[in-house]
């Protein structure tokens, strides 16, 4: 009898055997494209062997005649399901006791029903008792915590992910559902991770937060799938974009410029308006771009300072004075009618050192001297802006001065330098500083040149404890 003590220990048995298989592993679906040139039995068991071969551990195929071939060609568990278009249902993934009954006698060693709280022919319950009746292993595929809970309780080995981002009448997410991933495995059942995983690294991630195995599909088997994405990219990124309304906010000056990739469209200047984040001071910065209106879909501004999301901070008052958590990216979108990235203006420069200048592609790190003293530094292809959005802001360490511990930045930056140069007699400001701008006007103006003050102390007198976190 099915439900003998004996079989029960049996397949209690198989269970084991076959999760312990597929813990921690790769299961490859198998399942063509409908009516693709690879929707037949031969190319879904090519398939299933090569996913074999390459390191699977477990396959997922659709139809009896599939499952039948592949059980029989491969020594990997199956998991097996059949899929229909009903009229009166949204439920596809194996609605009928029949269905059950065939994956069965076909070799399936798991069989998947759709477990979802929907309107369906059979209840999900039935089914699941149906494959136990069996003697073979029950996969729920649901979309939620709670039909998780309910397929648990009528008595489901496995739960998998598949259904989550399909069961609602919104468009399907881009991305798999790793939250649900991580509130499932504390369910303490035997979890797949399905839907959506189509890269290494989202794989890598649902195994992190907390899934026992990962079934990847269109990614693998799909090549209609995988040929519309590269083709996607490729012609994506030949279209000419639309334009980009870039600012860079200093402490002195302020340029706007409308870019496109790697091209200056056109550019303005100004002076940077006094009273930083007053209404006259966003309707200052706004009004550098007014015409551009129409032109650009988005903004991103540049800024001196600590950026923490689009609140804008200062680090040294001494170089730019700034309101408390002041929100720049809402009130600047507002003014501009666009969305408005707000990022530091040194790890601004780094990335455009990364991907456009002299450390194109390579690890690096960025150091300005200008108004202010600011850095960046970018690692593995990814801009470092540290927990509290300050990496690599160099002008942030302390250094010994003769009142104690100061900034590097209040020292050595544009306005630190004419600070000194006022105390020692000579004329000038932060504009006066760096012989380049002085050359570009086309003068020398009040450049002059500084002897260093002998209490500035070498680097080694730097607090090691200061240095900016870059984690």
């Amino acid at each position: 009898m099915r439900g003998s003590p004996r079989n029960l220990c049996r397949v209690q048995g198989m269970i084991e055997e076959i999760v312990n298989r597929l813990r921690g592993k790769l299961i490859v679906s198998c399942q063509p494209v409908p009516e693709s040139p690879f929707d037949n039995v031969a190319s879904v068991v090519a398939y299933a062997r090569a996913a074999e071969a390459s390191g699977a551990s477990g396959l997922r195929i659709e139809g009896a005649a599939n499952v039948a071939a592949t059980a029989q060609a491969s020594t990997l568990p199956v998991i097996g399901l059949i899929k229909r278009d009903l009229d009166d249902s949204p439920v596809r993934i194996t609605p009928f006791l029949e269905d059950v009954a065939a994956l069965c006698d076909a070799g399936a060693a798991i069989v998947a029903v759709d477990a979802t709280d929907r309107r369906r022919p059979v209840p999900a319950a039935e089914l699941i008792g149906e494959i136990k009746r069996r003697g073979r292993i029950a996969m729920a595929d649901i979309s939620t915590l709670a039909e998780a809970r309910n397929a648990l309780a009528a008595g489901a080995d496995i739960i998998g992910t598949t259904m989550s981002g399909y069961t609602g009448e919104g468009p399907t997410p881009k991305d798999p559902d790793l939250d649900l991933v991580a509130h499932c495995s504390r369910l303490g059942s035997f979890l797949i991770a399905e839907g959506r995983y189509n890269s290494p690294q989202q794989a890598g991630e649902a195994i992190r937060a907390g899934a026992d195995a990962v079934v990847v599909g269109s990614a693998i088997t799909r090549p209609e799938h995988i040929t519309g994405w590269f083709r996607d990219a490729v012609e994506s990124a030949a279209k000419p974009s639309s334009p980009v309304l870039a600012f860079d906010i200093g402490g002195t000056k302020t340029l706007a410029a409308l870019v496109r990739g790697r091209e200056i469209l056109e550019r303005r200047v100004m002076t940077t308006p006094a009273s930083v984040g007053s209404e006259s001071w966003i309707g200052a910065i706004a009004s550098l771009s007014a015409d551009w209106q129409g032109r650009y879909q988005r903004a991103a501004i540049a800024v001196t300072g600590r950026v923490d999301g689009e609140i804008w901070s200062s680090l040294n008052p001494e170089t730019l004075a700034i309101p408390p958590d002041y929100p720049l990216g809402r009130r600047m979108g507002a003014a501009l009618g666009a969305p408005v990235e707000v990022i530091n203006d040194a790890q601004a420069a780094a990335w455009g050192e990364y991907r456009f200048g002299a450390a194109r592609g390579r690890d690096m790190v960025f150091l300005t001297i200008s108004s202010g003293i600011g850095g960046g530094i970018v690692l593995g292809g990814r801009l470092i802006r540290g927990a509290r959005g300050i990496a690599g802001s160099l002008g942030q360490v302390l250094v010994a001065g003769p009142s104690g511990f100061v900034r590097l930045e209040t020292l050595a930056s544009g306005f630190g330098i004419a600070k000194m140069a006022l105390e020692a007699g000579h004329a000038g400001d932060a504009r006066s500083v760096f012989p380049q701008r002085q050359r570009a006007r086309g003068g020398h103006g009040a450049f002059f040149w500084m002897r260093p003050r002998n209490w500035l102390p070498p680097w080694r007198a730097c607090k090691r404890s200061s240095i900016p976190n870059v984690s």
